[in-house]
């Protein structure tokens, strides 16, 4: 329940409404009683409650009492009053909402909850990656198995009480329920979770959503983003609300909201119209994707002077070892002008033995910090990154550049970076250099798509982009060799400009310019600072370009430039369902195909056949290993997906190979997991399709 005048809320809303039927009654000549099952006047006594805290279950009964007691003195005064003034009603239970179990965990099951004709409920904001250090490993680990098949292991907390609720629901045991649950929910992990309910038979139905709001969080005070969900069971349609004003208050309270409503059927991702959470991911755009470099140790960056004092410039093959780095705020503001220490491929004494002085760095800098990590490999190997990105560096090798983008931020601006820059974690890098790829992701078509499939994060509640949602599904235009051309040149104008400008004006921050370029779109005027900006990146040369992009890349689709927004994820959604089934039937459309299927055709790569076996039935004929790390990937990953639904652990992998141990498989899994190109289920440590 998390709160306890949650349910005194639910209480007044209900005497509200209570008092709304009656004067219509009265109105219509009624007798004023309601048949309310086990009384005549909605009291404390038809609310249930779950609360896992004892005192706080206490206080929320307590609350609930004195509240009632309240709203009688208001409306009747000190007149019919009954015996004994506050009811023991013990109505709230002290219980785990989602949980039942043992002392020790090694039985469990989901918690039962009484019978009720509607749900509501604000679960714990906790993120999945919060869980353990808010609830103990041994919860978290019950709690996972206990809803496994359910429950995806990257889904929050709240997802669990969801879960149950739209079961129930679903099914007919309750009318609706509804909860106030973080914005998060839309967010890959959680949605699958409810596109699964409402594509199920029978199948719920979302009848009010509003996506992203702002909360003053009671518990701290803290000022947090919320979304807000009602489900029943059928085939309904809904009304989405949409935040369109945000305005401070002076008591620094929350803000003064204005919404905007819209009626139809409400998807996944709390949305009407086209359903781009339901668009399918495309081979064509798998392989090439990935969020950079995780360090696990803050020592791994330098200075510029303490690379050169590493031996930048004067020890042989350091250049390879201590490049540039960039951040999303180097992306987005200005590069810091740091570089990275990375010892990729070496162990602990070839590092001592190539470079000394670069090693005793680490070992100063690093070591203590991955001596205090619970993950015994950053431990153990603990002179390189805690995930390497081997499919990155794979993808990215042999090209001159690459493009990227921060994972969270204001704008969607996609640049080149050159192939000697490593990117952070936060940036997700496309390898892919070709000035077409770059026109196409930073035009509107692009954009659009990104913001609606892509989830919102951290206090500026900025949007994310996620590669398996924003990149995989998205389907490129077939242009012609005249239109790429086109597209081309206005990507390569575009990203030399900013650049220049940039080299030209070292305080110009990407994120200042594009404040200015969509006050221009908009029609906005300019502060004192924002005509600054204006005139140091040249801000109506980048609204220019792009809106040349928008139109070359309309016509490289064959659309309008002119479509609204809806109309454009109508038409992607639809294309992303044309090419989901040309690649069902052979024909793929790969970004990269020398890379992506290398010896191949472009558009006419025979998919293999995909026959679905149970997993001790992989343990079969064993074929040879693969001498080329790409071949080993793919073949890796076809022995994953010839197990449709089952999940393989990396040994089971191992033994469909002949002579191969399972060493060399894992890493090729953990990266593909990485990829998004195949499912790594943590807790039994295996690998599914």
């Amino acid at each position: 329940m998390r709160y306890p005048n949650f349910l005194y809320v639910t209480l007044e809303h209900l005497k509200r409404l209570e008092g709304e039927v009656l004067t219509s009654l009265a109105k219509l000549g009624g007798s004023g009683r309601l048949d309310l099952g086990e009384g005549t006047t909605v009291s404390p006594r038809q609310l249930l409650g779950l609360e896992l805290n004892p005192r706080a279950a206490a206080i929320a009964d307590v609350v609930l009492r004195i509240g009632y007691l309240q709203w009688h003195l208001r409306s009747h005064g000190l007149t019919q009053l009954a015996e004994p003034l506050l009811d023991n009603y013990q109505n709230i239970k002290q219980q785990d909402a989602v949980l039942g179990h043992n002392d020790d965990y090694s039985k469990t099951w989901p918690a039962e909850w009484p019978a009720a004709d509607f749900i509501v409920g604000n679960p714990p904001f906790v993120g999945d990656k919060a869980m353990r250090r808010a609830l103990g490993d041994g919860y978290v680990d019950a709690l996972r198995k206990t809803y496994k098949g359910k429950v995806d292991e990257s889904a929050d907390l709240v997802m669990y009480w969801w879960e149950r609720a739209a079961e129930v629901t679903r099914l007919g045991h309750t009318e609706a329920f509804g909860f106030i649950t973080t914005n998060s929910i839309t967010q890959t992990f959680n949605r699958r979770l409810i596109q699964r309910h409402l594509a199920a038979s029978p199948p719920l139905s979302l009848t009010f959503a509003i996506p992203d709001h702002p909360w003053v969080d009671s518990a701290d005070g803290a000022a947090v983003r919320i979304a807000m969900s009602v489900g029943r069971a059928g085939t309904h349609t809904g009304k989405v609300a949409s935040v369109m004003r945000e305005t401070a208050t002076e008591d620094d309270d929350a803000p003064t909201v204005e919404l905007v409503e819209a009626d139809g059927v409400i998807n996944a991702d709390f949305t009407t119209g086209a359903d781009v959470a339901a668009a399918q991911a495309l081979k064509s755009n798998e392989g090439i994707s990935s969020n950079g470099m995780m360090l696990a140790g803050a020592g791994f960056i330098v200075t510029e002077v303490q690379a050169h004092a590493l031996g930048l410039g004067t020890v042989a093959g350091l250049e390879t070892r201590i490049r540039p780095y960039r951040n999303g705020k180097d992306l987005t503001a200005r590069p810091r002008g740091v570089y990275l220490v990375d010892l990729f491929g070496l162990t602990e004494a070839e590092a001592i033995r190539e470079y000394p002085a670069v090693y005793q760095h680490l070992y100063t800098h690093v070591k203590p910090e991955r001596d205090n990590n619970n993950r015994k490999k950053l431990k153990e190997i603990w002179w390189q990154f805690g995930e390497t990105r081997k499919g990155l560096r794979l993808a990215l090798h042999g090209l001159p550049r690459y493009i990227a983008t921060a994972e969270t931020a204001k704008h969607r601006i996609f640049q080149f970076l050159d192939a000697g820059i490593a990117p952070d974690h936060m940036l997700v890098a496309l390898a892919l250099d070709d000035a077409f790829h770059l026109g196409v992701l930073s035009s509107r078509m692009h954009r659009t798509w990104a913001l609606a499939a892509g989830g919102r994060m951290g206090m500026g509640n900025d949007p994310r982009y996620n590669s398996s949602r924003c990149l995989l599904p998205f389907p490129f235009p077939t242009a012609t060799d005249a239109q790429k051309a086109h597209i081309r040149e206005l990507a390569e104008d575009l990203d030399d400009h900013r650049k220049r400008q940039q080299a030209q004006y070292p305080s110009l921050a990407l994120t200042d310019l594009y404040n200015v370029v969509e006050k221009l779109r908009s029609g906005q005027a300019l502060t004192v600072k924002e005509q600054t900006t204006y005139e140091t990146g040249l801000a109506t040369v980048v609204l220019s370009l792009h809106q040349q992009l928008d139109a070359a890349v309309a016509e490289a689709y064959g659309w309008p430039a002119t479509l609204s927004d809806a109309e454009i994820l109508t038409r992607l959604v639809h294309l992303n369902q044309q090419r989901a089934s040309e690649e069902a039937a052979g024909t793929v459309r790969y970004l990269r195909p020398a890379y992506q299927a290398p010896g191949e055709q472009q558009g006419k790569m025979a998919l293999p056949t995909m026959v679905t076996v149970a997993a001790d039935e992989v343990m079969g004929e064993a074929k040879p290993w693969p001498t080329e790390l790409a071949q080993q990937m793919f073949a890796v990953r076809s022995i994953v997906q010839q197990a449709g639904g089952e999940s393989l652990s990396s040994a089971q992998v191992a033994a469909r190979f002949l002579r191969t141990k399972v060493d060399k498989v894992k890493p090729l899994l953990d990266t593909l997991a990485m990829m998004s190109l195949v499912r790594h289920l943590e807790q039994e440590d295996t690998y599914a399709a």
